[in-house]
């Protein structure tokens, strides 16, 4: 589950990327940066996972499950934060500047 939604914000976050100016601008692009490391590190850990408990991998219980999902939403959230952060020290629609 954390393969799958890192690697669907990944996957949003690129398109949004290739498809705005907008966005480029703003440095999504550093964003899918970060969530395309997330979801190697996460690739990672599936296969390493499936080496460990052989086809048991693919039979995990409803507590895994949520336990994952929630890791998967918690990284995804920490990306879109330091994200943020990064926006706002670079302030590239200068922003912060003109008001100041």
């Amino acid at each position: 589950m954390t393969l799958f939604l890192a690697s669907l914000a990944a996957v949003i976050s690129s398109i949004v990327w290739y498809l705005s100016k907008t966005a480029r601008i703003l440095h999504i692009g550093t964003l899918a940066l970060m969530l395309w490391g997330a979801s190697l590190m996460w690739l990672v850990d599936a296969i390493h996972e499936y080496i460990t408990l052989g086809a048991a991998y693919f039979t995990p219980n409803a507590k895994v499950m949520m336990n994952d999902a929630f890791l998967g939403m918690s990284v995804v959230v920490l990306a879109l934060v330091i994200w943020f952060v990064f926006v706002l020290i670079h302030d590239p629609m200068h922003v912060i500047k003109t008001r100041s």
